[in-house]
């Protein structure tokens, strides 16, 4: 459930209400006088119809700075929760569009964490540590740029993919070069020793076979069921195995002078490609099922 808050002129006000109320999927709506001839309008939009909603505002000249739409978490009887669960709601658009805006641009708070998640994986390689590896994975933050793509292609929102995937190279280059830097102090300082890559099992990230795909495609799967609810952060880690070793692995053979740095990125490439393919499949899955169960709603609703 979303909740509407949109300021208007108050000469204007009656009007919108009317229309807004006589929308399907909008209910509970409030009218309130403001200050300087303004007023407000509130309303509970049901996830199908928030779309609805915002194309109807926009073509009567609101603009997006008028109004805001938030998520509710209503609780309510048993009745009401089995019927608007979170696997039984459309997808609304318009607020996976502001999420993937927000998430395609390249923050510091996301540098930040590409960088540390690069130092982790680099010495998880450098060790042969899988924990290392694991903890990687738990802070890398791929997961919101590319989500972010995905959005943007089934959106066709090309600015949010540009932008998305320049987010998304920019953090993997980071915490690629971080492991290479890692490395190559590592190496002058003398710590690595006799060093020999690979160790504890890590070579399966420099070769690419059909696991690769199988496991990337898996992710990119679940990456998308999951990118509005609350479980996103730790199907993150999920979409990082197919990334964040790579990368590590990467930078590590090539500060090393070891081989299999192409392979690995080989193996990064792949990996990117599958789960945005998938994850755009799914998602594309998605919006076509639930304009297709919106569609029916609305046509058992109509008389006759």
């Amino acid at each position: 459930m979303l909740r509407l808050r949109l300021a208007t002129p108050e000469d204007r006000a009656q009007e919108l209400g009317a229309n807004l109320d006589a929308a399907p999927g909008v209910s509970r709506l409030s009218l309130e006088t403001g200050v300087a001839g303004s007023a407000v309008i509130e309303a509970d939009v049901v996830n199908e119809a928030a779309d609805d909603v915002v194309d109807a505002l926009t073509l009567r000249g609101i603009s997006r700075h008028d109004y805001v739409m938030t998520r509710l978490d209503v609780v309510a009887s048993d009745r009401y929760e089995s019927a608007h669960a979170p696997g039984n709601e459309a997808i609304a658009w318009v607020e996976l569009l502001g999420r993937a805006r927000s998430n395609s641009r390249p923050i510091n708070r996301f540098l930040v964490l590409m960088a540390v998640a690069g130092v982790l994986a680099a010495l998880g390689v450098v060790k042969g540590n899988a924990i290392l590896i694991v903890g990687a994975m738990a802070v890398s933050p791929d997961l919101l740029p590319l989500s972010a793509a995905c959005v943007g292609l089934v959106g066709r929102r090309p600015r949010i993919v540009r932008r998305a995937v320049v987010t998304l190279a920019i953090g993997l280059a980071l915490a690629g070069l971080v492991a290479l830097v890692l490395t190559l102090i590592l190496d002058a300082a003398g710590a690595l020793g006799d060093f020999r890559i690979g160790g504890g099992g890590l070579e399966t990230f420099s070769s690419t076979d059909y696991s690769t795909v199988l496991i990337a495609a898996a992710a990119g799967v679940a990456a998308m069921l999951t990118f509005e609810t609350r479980a996103s952060g730790a199907v993150g880690v999920a979409i990082s195995v197919t990334t964040m070793p790579a990368v590590a692995y990467w930078g590590v053979a090539l500060g090393s002078g070891e081989p299999g740095a192409w392979g690995a990125l080989l193996v990064l490439a792949v990996n990117v490609v599958v789960l945005l393919a998938t994850g755009t499949a799914t998602l594309a899955a998605q919006e076509w099922m639930a304009r297709r169960a919106v569609a029916a709603e609305r046509a058992a609703a109509r008389p006759g």
